[in-house]
């Protein structure tokens, strides 16, 4: 069976929602601005790792519809598995017949120039600036850039710097806890 590929953003929402007894996307708790959780569900909907159904709590609304009335969205079974969570959310109305066929857990692809940056700022030491540009062949600025945006806004990590004689500043990841 093929792997299903997941964005950070869809990997955040799908955790977040296979977290919660009941399954449910919202609030959404991934830092996404604009239309950017729009988009990312109407992706999730599309791949039917996240399914509509009727909303109780108007804060949960994700639209509305004018034979159903309001509705929200919750993880499936797929999206759970998709993750490797073997607990699916307990009630699964929309679930298909003939679906037990588990897939492959989704894995995030290897190898990666941004795996490769988070790899070295857990390290014990940590990394320069400049020993990551080197490592990574990149620019300063796109190495520094990468940190806030990428490690900080999108996957939520922690990145804290310190002076360290000998060395200049010294960056460090961690996640929150």
């Amino acid at each position: 069976m093929t792997q299903i590929q997941l964005s950070d953003a869809q990997a955040v929402i799908l955790s977040a929602a296979c977290a919660r007894e009941d399954g449910a996307v919202f609030p959404v708790t991934a830092s996404l601005k604009g239309g950017a959780v729009g988009n990312v569900c109407k992706s999730l909907l599309k791949r039917g790792l996240i399914e509509e159904t009727s909303a109780s709590d108007q804060t949960t609304v994700w639209r509305h519809d004018e034979e159903r009335g309001p509705l929200t969205l919750r993880a499936t079974a797929l999206a759970c598995a998709a993750l490797g969570i073997t607990d699916a959310p307990e009630e699964q109305t929309n679930s298909q017949p003939g679906t037990e066929a588990v897939p492959q857990p989704a894995r995030r692809r290897s190898g990666t120039k941004q795996e490769a940056l988070i790899a070295m700022l857990r390290t014990e030491g940590g990394a320069t600036i400049e020993e990551i540009a080197a490592a990574l062949e990149w620019q300063p600025h796109t190495a520094r850039g990468a940190m806030s945006g990428a490690l900080k806004k999108k996957l939520g990590l922690i990145i804290t710097s310190e002076k360290v004689e000998g060395r200049g500043r010294v960056y460090r990841a961690s996640t929150p806890d």
